[in-house]
Parts: structure tokens; sequence; C-alpha cells
């Protein structure tokens, strides 16, 4: 398994800057955040035309959606870049770095934040495609009250705990299914649905449907985010101290 970082073998020929570079992790958290965000986006447009007024439906198959597709993109990705998908965990792992040296250097967190942004952009704009809408509309759902900020806070400390207690165990084969079990958990038991990723929060704004969310609430759902996020490595910190020697 290659880790985020390692050069990868190239011809002669190739310059230096490219044949020392490798692209794969980018490669692999652009893709694995563009279809995390179409199943998001793409099962809420497809809920709201196959279950019209039942929104305990609607949220029933998107949740059951975008956990098993995520549970799957995991499995696949995660042998490549470690399965991110959400700058929030990429911070986090970047943090661990600067302590121990075994996470994502400087370089790979903005790379892999770019990566993520990007991706999610795209699979946003190819769920509205798939289902007959524009590429971009405008979300107008207001979700920035004091209830879904703070669940937004909740919702990514439990994720960053529940990836930091599977990794320093050495249980990382487990993290697939446990982070998508927990996140269709969570969008039944938070009231913001678990958003609890930047990248998707910002996706998500383009498109006008029942997984949007209005620009306007964009940057307090991101800060909300990472503050969790920082929770959570805290709490991860006081849980599990022995640190991994996994690039996870």
């Amino acid at each position: 398994m290659n880790s985020p970082g390692q050069t990868c073998d190239a011809p002669d020929s190739m310059p230096h800057s490219i044949a020392t570079w490798n692209y794969r992790p980018a490669l692999a958290e652009f893709i694995g955040s563009a279809m995390l965000v179409m199943a998001i986006v793409g099962s809420g447009i497809a809920a709201s035309s196959l279950s019209p007024n039942e929104s305990g439906l609607q949220l029933l198959e998107m949740s059951v959606t975008t956990g098993l597709a995520l549970t799957v993109l995991v499995l696949v990705l995660g042998p490549v870049s470690g399965g991110h998908f959400n700058p929030a965990v990429s911070l986090i792992f970047w943090v661990i770095g600067r302590r121990g040296g075994t996470g994502l250097t400087t370089g790979e967190l903005a790379t892999f934040v770019v990566a993520q942004v990007v991706g999610a952009l795209s699979g946003v704009m190819l769920a509205n495609v798939m289902f007959g809408l524009r590429p971009v509309s405008t979300a107008t759902q207001h979700r920035a009250s004091a209830a879904h900020l703070v669940a937004e806070v909740l919702a990514t400390t439990i994720l960053i705990v529940v990836i930091l207690g599977l990794v320093r165990g050495n249980r990382v084969a487990l993290v697939a299914p446990a982070v998508g079990s927990y996140v269709s958990a969570a969008f039944w038991f938070t009231s913001s649905t678990c958003f609890a990723n930047p990248a998707v929060t910002v996706a998500r704004a383009l498109s006008d449907s029942v997984g949007g969310i209005s620009p306007s609430s964009v940057p307090a759902f991101v800060v909300a985010q990472v503050a969790g996020a920082v929770l959570g490595l805290l709490v991860g910190a006081a849980l599990f101290p022995v640190e991994s020697p996994l690039r996870r």
C-alpha cells in the first residue's frame, strides 16, 4: 500500500517533478469526494421524487444510501489515500503528523483539501445533471440555527473519535463499516442530519434539493465542523493515547 507522499516509479524521460509526485492519493480523494456527494445529493433528489411529502422515508433513503456508499468508498480507496474524503479528517491527521511524524505533511494536507473540495463540487454538479436539473442551483434551505450548529460540532466530534479509536487500536479494517454505520445513524440523531464535512457542506450549497444548504449557512457549519474536529482530537487523545504507526 502506498502512503500519501510516497514516490512512485516513472520512466526516466519524465520530468523530475512529475516522476517524483505520487498523484494517486489526491486522485483517490477527488474521486471519493465526488462519489460521496453524488450519493448524498443524488439520493436526496431521488427520494424527493419517489417519496414526496414523506420526510421520514426520504431521510431513511438518504441515510442508507450515504452510509453504504461511504463504506464502499473507504474500502476501495482507503488503501490509496486513507479514504478521508473530508478536510476535517485530513486536518486531524495533519495535526497528528506534526506531533509524531506519522500523519499528513503540510503539502499533503493542502493537496487533499483541494482534491476533496473540487471533487465534492464535481459530484454535486454530476448529481444535478443526472436527474435533469441545472448543473448548479443555489440551495435555499437555511440551516444555521443554534441547534444545528451544536449538532454539527457533536457529529464531527464523534466521527473523529470513532476514526481515532479504531486507528490507534490497530483495527483499521473496521474503519469503513464503522464510519459508514455511524454516518447513517447520525442522520437520525442529529438535528443537522450530520454534514460533518466541510467539502460536502460547500458542495451541497450548489443543489436546491432536499439535501441542500443555503450558502449563507455554509460558513457557520464549516466553523462548527472544524471546532468539532479539534474537540474530537482532544477527546480521542484522552481516550486513546497510544499513537498508531499507520498513516491512516
